[in-house]
This record gives structure tokens, C-alpha cells and sequence, in this order.
């Protein structure tokens, strides 16, 4: 047996001993080391997911999808030099046949498991995953757990910053300082991409690096040539919108806890284009690759990482003792 953290009902989550897993045909079994706690994970706790109420996800839940560990077992048909490597893995896993997955965007298929979020397979938040080996990601020496944790998120980060389609020197205005807000940032001025943020609190922001962090009453009259909402916030899409420069893009990746309100007559009289990013699979590879190469570390994005028997607080809310001013708090499952 191992412990994993398990949510039995909205509210409720406990660390319970669950059978090992093993790994079957096509799949890995990982010892895991870190695994991050994100919004997502938090939407399963309380039962304000959506997938909760339209039932591709139900409770007993095993969270987490945001990881990192090393492969100490093969399944049937996986190539076994796979033992002993450090890794990191997709969220997504599709089918493999429908026209979604052939066309590559498995991260779509109707038929999809998303790991520790739709019911299918059970989440990172545990001593041992069982994964899909074909999903797996390795991580060079220089990404270490914590970084290799925090993988899933710039991996949507990183989709975000390509559906800009900027160049270097072109502006950047991202509407929300969380995690996703925060790497989108870095990834994006890895590129030379001029970048801004809208947030409540700017000195948060600014305390990573980021001195063009403005308030909606502060922020300058320019011409912003894409938008990244990655808040929560209903009116931030329409504002989105208004404030993108004509022919431009605005990428949508946060989402609200209310239906958000847009007038597609100002999309389209400004001939904007607005991008929907689910997921980060597209962005997994070159996530890994800006971390390997030093020029991003999302490693002071981390506030603490804390046992597997703190993760219930932690979706409850309660912020450990011995945080420091990041968004994010990893979990090691060792501990």
C-alpha cells in the first residue's frame, strides 16, 4: 500500500492508503517527487468544477497533474531504459484513434483522460503514479523536481506566448499575476518580448522582476500589440478585447467562476483574433527547453513545498507558515 491524498466530496479530502499501482501495457509507474497544487485541484475540492457537474469527473478523486518524479518501472511494451529516468508527463492523454488525436490535438479528443482531473487516471498527488509512457517527457539534469513540477504550468504558459505571435521588441499585456500570468511573463521576455501586467497588487509582480506591473487606474495609454487574460475576473475578456491594438490576438487561458461577458461586435469591428488554450501539450517540450537552458527559472515562483498530509490545507486555503511571496506550493509525497 502508499498513501495518496483522495477527495471524497466537496470539502472533503483525506490521505488514505491505496493499493501500489503497477504498471500494465504501454504504461510507467513513477515514485513521485514533486507535485504541484494548482486552481484546477482547488475547483475539485470544493465542487465548483465544472467537469463535476457535468460528470466526466465524480468523487473519490485522486488529484494532481502538475509533477514530477522517476520512473521505477515498465509496463508491456515500454522500452525499459525508461527505468531510472527523471521525467515529466502530459495532463492530456487522448485516445490515439479518433480524427482529433491523428490530427495531433489528443489534447481535444471527446474521449480524452486528464490526469487526476477526469475520472479515468489517477492523479500525482501520491507516493507513485501510474502514467502512459507514450506521454511522458524526460527532464535533463539541469530541470530539477521543483522546476520539473512547475513543467505543466509553463507549458500552457508557454502556448499562450505562441498564440501572441510576437516578435522580439513588440509589447505584451498580461491581465492576472498567478502562476500562468507570472510564466507567461518570463517565457515571454526570454523571447525579448516587451512585457506588462495588470494586477490588484503590482508590487507582487514587481518583486519577480517585472517593473511594468500596473493597476487598472495606472496602467499607461499604449498600444498593446497582444493581450493574455490568465485571470479570473468575468469583465476581464471584454477589457481584453478594447484594449488589444486592431488585427491583433488576445489569448484566452483564465477562466471565471461566472460567465464572462463579450461583445463580439468589438472583435470583430477591431478584426481581432482571440485563441482558447486548454492545456499545455504543444508547450511541454519548449517549457522543458527554457528551463534546461537557464533562461527561465520559475523556481522562485514557489512559496513552499510542504508533506502530502498538509495538501488538504492547502486546497482549503491555508497557506503554510514558512511561505514566501510565490503563488505556488509543491507537495513532496516523501514527506
Amino acid at each position: 500500500m502508499m498513501r495518496a491524498l483522495v477527495l471524497t466530496g466537496p470539502g472533503k479530502a483525506e490521505v488514505q492508503r491505496v493499493p501500489v499501482p503497477v504498471a500494465t501495457a504501454g504504461q510507467v509507474v513513477v515514485d513521485v517527487a514533486r507535485a504541484g497544487v494548482c486552481g484546477t485541484d482547488v475547483e475539485l475540492f470544493t465542487g465548483e468544477m465544472s467537469y463535476l457537474h457535468s460528470g466526466v469527473s465524480s468523487y473519490p478523486v485522486r488529484p494532481g497533474h502538475e509533477w514530477s518524479g522517476t520512473v521505477r518501472s515498465v509496463g508491456e511494451g515500454v522500452d525499459e531504459s525508461w527505468i531510472g529516468r527523471r521525467v515529466t508527463g502530459d495532463t492530456m492523454i487522448g485516445c490515439g484513434h479518433c480524427r482529433r488525436c491523428v490530427a495531433g490535438r489528443h489534447h481535444v479528443c471527446p474521449e480524452r483522460h486528464e490526469l487526476g482531473i477526469r475520472d479515468g487516471l489517477a492523479g500525482a498527488l501520491a507516493e507513485r503514479l501510474a502514467f502512459p509512457a507514450a506521454y511522458l517527457h524526460a527532464l535533463p539534469d539541469t530541470v530539477d523536481a521543483t522546476a520539473g513540477a512547475l513543467v505543466e504550468p509553463a507549458g500552457n504558459a508557454q502556448r499562450c506566448v505562441d498564440a501572441a505571435a510576437l516578435t522580439s521588441g513588440e509589447r505584451l499585456l498580461i491581465l492576472g499575476t498567478g502562476s500562468i500570468g507570472l510564466l507567461t511573463a518570463m517565457l515571454a521576455r526570454a523571447r525579448g518580448i516587451e512585457v506588462h501586467l495588470l494586477a490588484e497588487n503590482p508590487e507582487f509582480a514587481r518583486s519577480f522582476g517585472f517593473p511594468s506591473t500596473w493597476t487598472r487606474a495606472t496602467l499607461p495609454d499604449l498600444p498593446w500589440d497582444a493581450v493574455v487574460d490568465a485571470s479570473n475576473g468575468p469583465e476581464l475578456p471584454a477589457l481584453a478585447v478594447s484594449l488589444v491594438e486592431p488585427g491583433r490576438r488576445v489569448v484566452y487561458i483564465g477562466l471565471s467562476g461566472t460567465p464572462s461577458m463579450l461583445d463580439t461586435r468589438d472583435a470583430v469591428l477591431k478584426d481581432v483574433t482571440t485563441v482558447g488554450i486548454l492545456g499545455a501539450s504543444a508547450g511541454l517540450a519548449p517549457a522543458i527547453a527554457a528551463f534546461a537552458s537557464g533562461s527561465v527559472d520559475p523556481r522562485p515562483l514557489v512559496a513552499a513545498t510542504v508533506g502530502l498530509s498538509e495538501a488538504a490545507g492547502v486546497l482549503a486555503g491555508h497557506r503554510p507558515a514558512s511561505a514566501s511571496r510565490g503563488p505556488k506550493i509543491l507537495i513532496d509525497p516523501t514527506i
